[in-house]
């Protein structure tokens, strides 16, 4: 199959292109004609960690080449699907596209206007009475479909355009399950937070959701006194030399850790990187400096390396 040069002005067809001549029996690359999607999912995830690792370290050179390496797992899976007729490429396009339009009313409109105040009010009086209704308050008067409140965002006075809030979100993507579900069982609200997500990331996601019905902690110090009451357990679990019941206690306090960053709004997953990240320079500092002395980690004690540690934290590494 011959593919266009790397100055063609549509270089996603190029890459299909090359990805489809990979995948053609006989000519194709063995390796690649023995994936599946389930073989490449750890792909899929190790090309988005690498992602987020460029954007750390702040080089967009790497975060360039990384973000195409994500776009190759795209566009594999879109050949997988395409060969068996599933879907391919262009559908996934045009659905995140469909997607994307359905939950921005505000901007796509056909006579998109900027959303006046009483629409956000209109909103968020919904969403209020959609929560009392399912913490079992007394009836309420039926809330207008969540449809019906974002067309209303068209019409008014100039204003500020607001941020999309996580309940006007989370009550879209409702819908949109709603629309896709008419014939099947009714799924709970965290059923389509994805397992294989990191932990710290899922907690945060489950939480949110949660949060999104009105199951949450008010404050942020609430949160904090659940941290020092998993602390208190996990002690008693050590002392019950179970290390079953340890681990659990430790999952716990996890999990609340991750529900105090989210509600001081500090991702989780970022905040232990950046731990690690610091843990590596203050090693690194004390390996240095016993090798000036002709040394090395192993040769000393603890409390030697103890005080190039303290030595390392006071020069701000």
């Amino acid at each position: 199959m011959p593919i266009a040069d790397s100055q063609s002005p549509d270089s996603i067809a190029r890459l299909i292109e090359i990805v489809a001549s990979l995948r053609t029996p006989g000519t194709g690359c063995p390796w690649d004609l023995q994936q599946t999607h389930k073989t490449l999912a750890p792909y899929a995830l190790e090309e988005a960690y690498e992602v987020v690792d460029a954007i750390e370290r702040g080089s967009l050179e790497d975060l360039r080449e990384e973000l195409g390496d994500l776009l190759l797992q795209v566009v594999f899976h879109a050949r997988l699907g395409e060969e068996v007729g599933s879907f391919r490429f262009a559908d996934i396009a045009a659905g995140v596209c469909d997607k994307m339009v359905r939950r921005h009313p505000h901007v796509f409109l056909a006579e998109p206007k900027k959303l006046p105040p009483s629409g956000v009010d209109k909103i968020w009086e919904a969403m209020r009475l959609k929560r009392e209704a399912r913490l079992g308050k007394p009836p309420q008067p039926e809330p207008t479909p969540v449809h019906g409140l974002l067309a209303a965002m068209a019409a008014g006075a100039d204003a500020a355009r607001p941020t999309m809030s996580n309940e006007v979100w989370e009550a879209i993507k409702a819908e949109e399950r709603k629309a896709k579900g008419k014939d099947q069982k009714p799924k709970g609200l965290l059923a389509d937070v994805p397992s294989t997500l990191p932990g710290l990331t899922r907690a945060v996601k489950l939480q949110r959701k949660a949060s999104s019905v009105g199951f949450d902690w008010s404050d942020a110090k609430l949160v904090l006194a659940k941290i020092r009451e998993e602390i208190d357990e996990i002690e008693r679990a050590i002392d019950g030399a179970s290390r079953e019941a340890v681990a659990d206690e430790i999952g716990d306090l996890l999990f609340a850790v991750a529900n105090l960053a989210r509600h001081v709004n500090a991702d989780p997953e970022t905040a232990v990187r950046g731990a690690n990240a610091k843990f590596e320079r203050r090693f690194a500092h004390i390996e240095t400096a016993l090798a000036a002395k002709g040394s090395a980690a192993q040769d000393v004690t603890l409390e030697e390396m103890e005080e190039l540690w303290v030595e390392a934290k006071a020069a701000g590494l």
